[in-house]
This record gives structure tokens, C-alpha cells and sequence, in this order.
């Protein structure tokens, strides 16, 4: 199955290379603090849930949610099952955060269970876990116009085992109601004995009241995709016609309705999982891959597939051996392939653009083994041997020191597994872009428009970009709306980090600690007063500023979001509520 290579591409006119740095503003933030007299539902880990990716889809939950169809309103849920919200026209006014739904059951009850999690689908409707397993529809009015009104419960029903809910949508075709959401497991998976026994789950799943009945929705379509982590992103794209993810390792869906999928072929090929499928190697104009066959094969037994982009070699109705995405562009044309002693299929690859070394051959397979000629393996020894020494750096004034890793800093690591962003067709299930995103570190989700999928925040280079999914613009899908300079590397170097986001304008972007600490950066801004820089001598029009906050508690910061105006941080017993743009 073959999909398109895609890149993010960088408005440069969006970046700013003569960016210095922030500088401190002694100015403060004003602060107000709501007491809540109930605590928030925080759940614990237990010890069966000892994974990092229990970590990162529970413990590092954010449990406060914003409403981006009704400006400076934000919600959520306390030990007593209720849903509570908080609107702030006036920050010298702040009442008490008032109760819109009460869950049948209290969050503080025994039993295996995730954090409870809600869902703003639409400008009337929400969608609600208890954390337990249980998913209920809320039917809200118009929130901002009736506020004073309880939600109404229009579908309550188990799902099976405890999940949160990452993203909803809600859309009317032809007088039928649907709607659409996502939702987050992590189960025990037996066939994973080398892993950490855990399998990540994403549920797409489809109500509507396609009956004619107002009150009677029904689940009328489950879909369910597996992975290996916990997706940094995602999200549906609107009316269901498709699915983004963005992870560390890729998801794939697994079965419709509990109905397992079909893989491609009948069966797989009997080939010992230890070693190889083939081999591959290069040079700066071409690609020579030998991939093993069974005996007995002959030409008319193979099945060989090429494009500029991607490669698919199979064997009769057997599944693939090799298929998927190059690395780069080929010329199909110009390439070839031949059975050499009736034991291995020879394939030459002639590469598009002479000169850039291929990192692997086709993107995420693993069952290769890429073989390097003696001349690369001089070529690369010599080029890197200014980098490499023996012993120790016991002179470092020298002219060539060896690399001293302590060096380093924390923000120049990136992980070790390259994340990949998907694109999923809702039709067919099978994914239709695909995107390397390498050492572009994933930082965060926001919302920034309601009638548009969420967007998202990477690191590239120094800077943070936020790309805004553009599923309308299939030759673009994903666009880079804004940049906050040198945030990739402040971020990281905030050890203590455990929530970022930014505001819908783009006005500043905000980091919380663990702990009391709120940090935000603002735009640069033109200056009152005449500044020069030292070093080059010029004038400086402009600044951008740091603040930092402190909330007076002890306890850690649960939930953090951003508005225009605002940034609100969530404690077990108090919403602190920071005004930082009038």
C-alpha cells in the first residue's frame, strides 16, 4: 500500500532570524484565586498502571478544559461527579464555579478506572467519561447565552473498559444528528512479550439519531486502531472524513465493528523472523536491494510493483515481503530487477537526486540489513574523525578536542524513535499522507479556532511552529500559522515543565511546572523608548518579554489552559485565574 511522502512546509516569512532572546519583565501578572469546595477528581496511578505510557495519557492529564465557542469559560470535574464550569467577565468578581452535570456515580469510588475527561463537541453538545468505561452524551443549549440551565443527558452507555476522550465533533446531514469521537484505551496485550505487555487503542466511534426519535442516539459505527505508544496528536477531521495522528510508533487499524480487518494476502511468507528478509546498499546515484525468495521461485511467481515513491515486492497471494514508502524519489523507468541463482530477487533502484545518502530504505521497515562498502565506511571514518579520539579530552585547549558529551546540553537531546504524522481516510481506514517528523519535537495541542481541527506545536531548530491541519487542501494538508521564537530551546530547558499551550491569537505561548511556577512569552513588541544593541551596534524596535508567575499553593498544577486574555491553572483545591493581556 503505497500513500503519499509528504513534508511540513515552513512559511519562512513566519520566522524571524534576528531574534536575540527574551528578555525579563519585572512587571507582574495579576493573580486571583477561586477556592473550590469539593477537590478536583484526580486519579492516581496503581500499580498495575506502571508504564510510561500510563504516564503520559493519565498522570500527565491535563483535567481542565477550555470553551473555544465561548471565550474565557473553562471546565471541570470534582470528586463529587459534578461538572463544573467557571466564566470570568470580571476578574475583581469571581463567583463560585457553577455545577452544569452531576454523574450518577462519584468519582471517588473503588475499582479499576482512568481520570474522568470531557469533550466540547459542538457550540450545544458534550460528550463526557466517568472514567469507569461509561460515555454520555450532554445536550448543553447555547452555554454563553444559557448559562444558567443544567445539561441534559441524551445517551449514557457503557463502552467496555475505562478510556478518555481525546477529541469529538458534531455534524447535521440530512436531518440526522451524528456524532463523532475518539477515544483512548490502554490494555494488556498478551502477544507483546517483549514490550512492555501494554497495547495503545484508539477508538473512532459514530452516534447518531439516524431513528427520527430526538432523545434515542445509537452507536451505529466502531472503528479500532493499535499501537505501540501513546499518540502525541489526535484528532477527527470534520463530518468523520478522516483521522490525523502523530506518535512515536505507528497505528493501524485493526478491526470494524469487532470485526477483525483482513490483511493484505493470505498469509504470511515463512522466513525466520531473526534474520533478514533482504539487503540493501548504495551509492550517490543507485540502490541495489537482494531480497531472499522461497525455493522454487520463478518470474512468473513475482510480483513487483514501483514507483517514484514506493516499492512493493510479493509473491503470488502471499502478503508482501517488501512494501511501503522509499526513502526518496526513484526512477521507475530506469530501474530493474532479476532472479540471481533461483534464490534471491535483485532489484537496482536508480535515485532521482544524485548525491544524499539514503538513512533506510523503505520508511519504518526494520526487517533489512543495510550493507556499506569498504570506500563509504573510509569516507565517513575520515570525515568524522575530527569528532572521535581514544582516550579522554585531558587537554581541552587544544586544537581539535575530542567530543566531551557532557558538554551537551538537556535541550540539544531528541528521542531516540522518530515520530511519524499520519493522515487516515475515514472510507477505506488506510492512510493516505504520512510525514517523518524526525527531531521535530512534538510540545502541544491547542485550539485556536472551533471550526478547525485542533493545531499543534513542534520544535524546529530553536524556534516552536504551530501547524494547523488543513484537511480541506489535501496537496497542504498541515500549515504553519505561527512561530514563537527560541521556544523549542527555552522549553526544554525547563526541567519541571509538565504543561504548555498558547493563546488562540498568538499573542504569547505559556509553560507550568509541576509546581507553582507559570512562565509566559510574549511576542516581540515595538519598544516606548530608544534601545541599541551593544555587539552590532543597531537600534532595536523591538522586544519580547518573559514574566513569570507564582500560584500560592502547594499542590501540583493539574490543569492548564489559554485564552486571549487569560491563562487558567488548575490545583486540586483552587483555579488560579492570571490576566495577562487586557
Amino acid at each position: 500500500m503505497a500513500y503519499a511522502n509528504c513534508s511540513l512546509k515552513v512559511n519562512r516569512e513566519l520566522l524571524d532570524p534576528s531574534f536575540e532572546s527574551y528578555r525579563l519583565s519585572l512587571d507582574s501578572i495579576p493573580c486571583y484565586k477561586v477556592e473550590l469546595d469539593a477537590a478536583v477528581a484526580e486519579v492516581k496511578l496503581k500499580d498495575s498502571q506502571y508504564t510510561l505510557d500510563h504516564v503520559k495519557a493519565f498522570g500527565m492529564y491535563n483535567y481542565l478544559q477550555i470553551d473555544p465557542w465561548y471565550e474565557e469559560s473553562v471546565y471541570f470535574v470534582d470528586c463529587k461527579g459534578r461538572v463544573l464550569n467557571l466564566t470570568v467577565t470580571l476578574d475583581t468578581a469571581l463567583g463560585k464555579p457553577r455545577e452544569v452535570f452531576r454523574m450518577n456515580t462519584s468519582c471517588s469510588c473503588e475499582g479499576e478506572r482512568v481520570c474522568s475527561s470531557l469533550s466540547l463537541t459542538s457550540a450545544t453538545w458534550a460528550a463526557l467519561s466517568d472514567g469507569a468505561g461509561n460515555l454520555t452524551l450532554l445536550r448543553t443549549s447555547k452555554r454563553g447565552e444559557s448559562s444558567h440551565l443544567k445539561w441534559e443527558a441524551m445517551f449514557s452507555e457503557s463502552l467496555g473498559e475505562p478510556f478518555i476522550i481525546l477529541h469529538s465533533l458534531s455534524n447535521v446531514q440530512a436531518g440526522v444528528h451524528t456524532i463523532q469521537l475518539l477515544l483512548l484505551r490502554i490494555q494488556k496485550d498478551p502477544a507483546d512479550s517483549k514490550g512492555s505487555g501494554f497495547s495503545t487503542l484508539l477508538e473512532w466511534i459514530t452516534l447518531d439519531n439516524s431513528t427520527g426519535e430526538e432523545k434515542k442516539y445509537e452507536v451505529r459505527k466502531r472503528r479500532l486502531m493499535k499501537g505501540r505508544s501513546v499518540p502525541h496528536y489526535a484528532a477527527l477531521e470534520p463530518e468523520g472524513k478522516g483521522l490525523m495522528v502523530a506518535s512515536e510508533k505507528p497505528f493501524s487499524f485493526k478491526e470494524v465493528d469487532g470485526v477483525p480487518l483482513e490483511e493484505e494476502g493470505a498469509e504470511d511468507m515463512e522466513v525466520e523472523p531473526s534474520d533478514p528478509i533482504y539487503f540493501w546498499q548504495q551509492t550517490e546515484e543507485d540502490v541495489t536491494v537482494c531480497v531472499r525468495l522461497p525455493e522454487g521461485t520463478v518470474k512468473e511467481d513475482i510480483r513487483f510493483k514501483l514507483t517514484v515513491d514506493s516499492l512493493r515486492v510479493g509473491i503470488q497471494d502471499y502478503a508482501p515481503l517488501l512494501e511501503g514508502q522509499l526513502c526518496a524519489p526513484v526512477d521507475p523507468e530506469a530501474s530493474v530487477w532479476i532472479i540471481k541463482d533461483d534464490k534471491s530477487l535483485e532489484i537496482s533502484l536508480q535515485k532521482r537526486s544524485e548525491g544524499p545518502l539514503w538513512s533506510e530504505l523503505v520508511l519504518g521497515d526494520r526487517r533489512g540489513e543495510y550493507i556499506m562498502n569498504e570506500e563509504q565506511a573510509a569516507q565517513i571514518q575520515q570525515r568524522l574523525a575530527h569528532l572521535t579520539a581514544e582516550e579522554l579530552n585531558a587537554n581541552p585547549e587544544k586544537d581539535k578536542p575530542a567530543c566531551n558529551a557532557q558538554e551537551l546540553e538537556d535541550c540539544d537531546g531528541f528521542p531516540e524513535d522518530s515520530s511519524t504524522l499520519m493522515r487516515f481516510d475515514g472510507a477505506t481506514l488506510k492512510p493516505t499522507h504520512v510525514v517523518n517528523l524526525g527531531s521535530h519535537q512534538y510540545l502541544f495541542t491547542v485550539e485556536t479556532n472551533p471550526s478547525e481541527m485542533p493545531a499543534f506545536c513542534l520544535r524546529h531548530d530553536v524556534d516552536a511552529l504551530l501547524w494547523q491541519p488543513r484537511p480541506e487542501q489535501p496537496d497542504s494538508l498541515w500549515e504553519h500559522t505561527a512561530t514563537f521564537n527560541a521556544l523549542g530551546y527555552v522549553q526544554a530547558s525547563k526541567r519541571d515543565k509538565k504543561f504548555a499551550t498558547c493563546a488562540p491569537n498568538f499573542s504569547y505561548a505559556a509553560l507550568a511546572e509541576c509546581l507553582r511556577r507559570v512562565f509566559v512569552y510574549r511576542q516581540p513588541s515595538p519598544v516606548d523608548t530608544v534601545l541599541f544593541n551593544r555587539k552590532q551596534g543597531r537600534q532595536v524596535g523591538q522586544v519580547a518579554k518573559q514574566q513569570v508567575a507564582n500560584l500560592e499553593s502547594n499542590h501540583p498544577v493539574l490543569g492548564f489552559r489559554a485564552t486571549n486574555e487569560r491563562l487558567f491553572a488548575l490545583t486540586c483545591n483552587n483555579l488560579f485565574i492570571l490576566k495577562v493581556n487586557n
